[in-house]
């Protein structure tokens, strides 16, 4: 069995897969790296499957049908044989000194009698154009050099969240908690840290920035334009999250309380983004969205309104909507949108 499973999903990856896959690379023997070709139109396929040829203890590369990133998450976790899984985006790339690292601890922790269930790390947002390279790191909240549980995580502030690129799941909870993202959808990778959490018990902080996000391309996926017009997909997603998970029956009130915080902010860029595109119809699917909260939790609607973000979302009219971009603005600042 492999250490670590790392899932590679491709759609018309071939400008910037290489320097992906070749950092990932430096894992070695204890890694498996599983390319997904989501239906590609460029050379995807070819350098995919040249990359299985020259490593092929390591690297092996499936071709599917077009699904979308979850499709092509999800096949990753089906044929991952490792212990630990993780998500690597192809215009994305791993530091090499800090992947040794995490594969060290893993190697050490899967030996241990307490059994890990995620393994957390910083990520860098390798923003295009900017100077300084901002770090997400956990070093307040969580604490370092042992396993711990949600009783030992100090409150994160609102616009500290754990992300995909942070995370390292073991492979069997994803699979226990019957993940399965949605196909054809774009901002899935929210479901992907939000729905096991609940599956979590122990976990593991190393403060190193192991994660290079790349942000700042026109096309990408979280470019403000490309957000509200695929506003849709960001509340499918929004809905999914929302249903997926009774917070109200999670015990632990350090796991419950940052489950909505992270709830929140995502039904806040749901909403900011309809109030951004300036158009009535964007508006109807924001009043949609918080009809769908209410008519299926009205406890969670009264709470999400109760919050600071949710109540600035809300208020009412142009001046509104002028006071609810302002706080988009901050807290754009703070989580990291391009």
């Amino acid at each position: 069995m492999k250490l670590l499973s790392i899932t590679v999903p491709c759609y018309n990856s071939q400008d910037y897969m290489e320097h992906c896959v070749n950092s990932l690379l430096a894992g070695g023997e204890d890694v498996e790296i599983l390319i997904v070709d989501d239906g590609s139109k460029d050379a995807t396929r070819e350098i995919a499957d040249e990359f299985e040829r020259k490593y092929p203890t390591i690297v092996r590369a499936i071709h599917q049908e077009n699904g979308g990133h979850g499709a092509a998450v999800n096949t990753g976790i089906a044929n991952a044989s490792g212990l630990y899984f993780k998500v690597v985006d192809s215009d994305d790339w791993v530091d090499e000194e800090a992947y040794h690292t995490i594969l060290d601890t893993l190697r050490a922790l899967s030996g241990s009698n307490k059994q890990l269930d995620m393994l957390l790390s910083n990520f860098v947002y390798e923003k295009q154009g900017a100077k300084h390279k901002k770090v997400m790191r956990y070093t307040k909240e969580f604490p370092q050099g042992r396993m711990f549980t949600w009783d030992d995580v100090k409150r994160m502030p609102k616009g500290k969240y754990i992300l995909m690129h942070s995370v390292i799941y073991r492979t069997k909870l994803l699979r226990e908690c019957g993940l399965e993202l949605p196909r054809h959808t774009f901002y899935v990778d929210n479901i992907f840290v939000y729905k096991p959490l609940p599956y979590v018990q122990n976990m593991y902080y190393l403060d190193v920035d192991f994660y290079r996000y790349f942000i700042g391309r026109e096309d990408q996926s979280v470019n403000e334009k490309v957000m509200i017009g695929r506003i849709d997909q960001q509340i499918k997603v929004n809905k999914i999250m929302a249903d997926d998970v009774d917070l109200w029956k999670i015990s632990n009130r350090h796991l419950r309380n940052y489950m909505f915080n992270y709830l929140e902010i995502i039904t806040v860029v749901s909403t900011i983004m309809c109030i951004r595109s300036g158009t009535e119809e964007n508006l109807e699917k924001k009043r949609e969205l918080w009809s769908y909260i209410k008519e299926k939790d009205l406890r969670l609607f009264h709470h999400l309104r109760r919050g600071i973000l949710g109540q600035t979302m809300n208020l009412p009219g142009r001046g509104g909507r002028k006071i609810s971009v302002a706080a988009y603005k901050l807290s754009q600042k703070i989580v990291g949108f391009n």
